[in-house]
Order: C-alpha cells, then structure tokens, then sequence
C-alpha cells in the first residue's frame, strides 16, 4: 500500500500531528515501508501456533480484591488546578 502526501496530511490533522508540506513525501514513503512489511506478516503461517501475551511463560501475581479508602475528595480536590461543582476541570479535548 502507497500513501501518498495528502493520505499523510489528514493522518497528521486526525493524530493532531503538524507535519511540515516539505517532509510529507519522506513520511509518506516511510509510512508505506511499514504498511508494506505489515502487509508482509499476513504471509506467515500461525496455525497451530498458540496465542500468547509475551515470548517467555510468565504468570502474573494476583492479589485480593479488597475495598480500601483512597482518600477523602476534598483532599484530593485541593491539589487540583481547576474545580467546579466538586469535580476537575479539564479542557475539551473533541470537537
């Protein structure tokens, strides 16, 4: 798959990424080498291979899960920059 400088401009806009106009076509070409190779792993034969999380066993500690106290919301509240209404303030991030 080749991606071509307008494909890497609305990536960018989507990935909220500024990619100068003089570096789109060096991204594109670098962008569809890894899209290649992806497209090269589909080729690999995994049957009878069992899925796995990591490449060495690994068994992960459990512990009990139990209700404990956190802490009061006013203390937290306090290290907050901005609150409103006993909540944080945080800005939009959609549009």
């Amino acid at each position: 798959m080749f991606l071509d400088k307008t494909t890497v401009a609305k990536i960018a806009r989507l990935a909220r990424v500024r990619i100068p106009e003089a570096d789109r076509d060096r991204i594109a070409g670098e962008l569809s080498n890894i899209l290649a190779f992806v497209e090269q792993l589909k080729e690999v034969d995994t049957k009878g291979v069992a899925p796995m999380t990591s490449v060495v066993a690994v068994s992960l500690k459990q512990r009990d899960d139990t209700v404990t106290v956190i802490g009061d919301r006013d203390g937290i509240l306090a290290n907050a920059p901005q609150m409103e209404h006993g909540f944080f303030v945080v800005p939009k991030v959609i549009e």
